[in-house]
């Protein structure tokens, strides 16, 4: 069994949003597979079986034991340990088989690109409570899968945000994504924060989820069709999205590799 964790969304050791990457010849038990994520206590393990030439199965379990539908930086990390430690050809195309269909990648070298169904956000009313909790005034406010997307004025609000987490939870929002455009001033499009009230963690590392409703969002708004995105979280990352037709989102972003090694005494039985 092949076992790494690597740092995704970011080219910078100990930055962007760690997972752990298991590869087994089939799958274990899910009960065995959640042990190993309780284990290794990062947000996502992600675990591989090769089904055929540059096909995989994959699944995700979060470090609470629970197995998740979809995960996009638990399937670039996925990704980048098979082009790095398994040495897959640069030009390969691969897939990867999950709960919630099929996901393509393929590597422009160093970055690489997952493809996503695009997530497109409407407008909604401004919840009670969330300029308190946001300690701020938003620009205007989204709504995408029960998700806020708060827009704020420049990049620096952004920044020095700092949220009353108790209000927040009491909004009964699972996230909150706060987000301003950089006006062409910076070598990003858009700036992005996540804060899950109801999580321990509080504030998200960078995941490709939100970039799905953030890009399709930016897009209409900046007009430009590639867009730079920077996740302004304590470990930062970044990636760059190109949207089309409202449809899919292309995610291309760097990872790097921070430990790799074995289970010692590993038993799957």
């Amino acid at each position: 069994m092949k076992f790494c964790t690597v740092d995704a969304f970011t080219k910078t050791l100990f930055k962007g949003h760690p997972v752990a990457v298991c590869v087994f010849d089939q799958f274990p038990h899910d009960d065995f597979m959640r042990s190993i994520a309780l284990e290794v206590n990062l947000s996502v393990t992600s675990f591989l079986v090769p089904l055929q030439t540059n096909h995989y199965a994959i699944k995700w379990f979060s470090h609470r034991g629970r197995e998740l539908h979809s995960c996009g930086h638990g399937t670039l990390a996925a990704a980048h340990v098979l082009w790095t430690e398994m040495e897959r050809e640069v030009n390969d195309i691969i897939y990867f088989e999950g709960f919630s269909g099929v996901i393509k990648t393929w590597r422009s070298h160093p970055a690489i690109t997952i493809d996503l169904p695009a997530m497109v956000s409407q407008p909604t009313t401004i919840p009670d409570g969330l300029i308190d909790a946001l300690g701020t005034s938003p620009v205007c406010i989204n709504e995408c899968n029960s998700d806020i997307i708060v827009e704020l004025c420049s990049p620096q609000d952004v920044f020095d945000l700092k949220p009353d987490f108790s209000s927040l939870f009491e909004l009964g929002v699972p996230k909150v994504i706060v987000t301003a455009e950089s006006g062409g001033k910076e070598p990003y499009d858009y700036v992005s924060r996540v804060f899950k009230p109801k999580s321990h963690e509080f504030e998200e590392n960078i995941f490709a989820e939100t970039h799905t409703k953030l890009a399709p969002y930016w897009v209409e708004k900046i007009g430009k069709t590639e867009l730079r995105g920077l996740h302004a979280s304590k470990r930062g990352g970044g990636l760059i999205a190109v949207v089309h037709n409202n449809e899919r989102v292309l995610l291309t972003g760097e990872a790097v590799t921070a430990f790799s090694g074995k289970f010692v005494g590993l038993r799957t039985d």
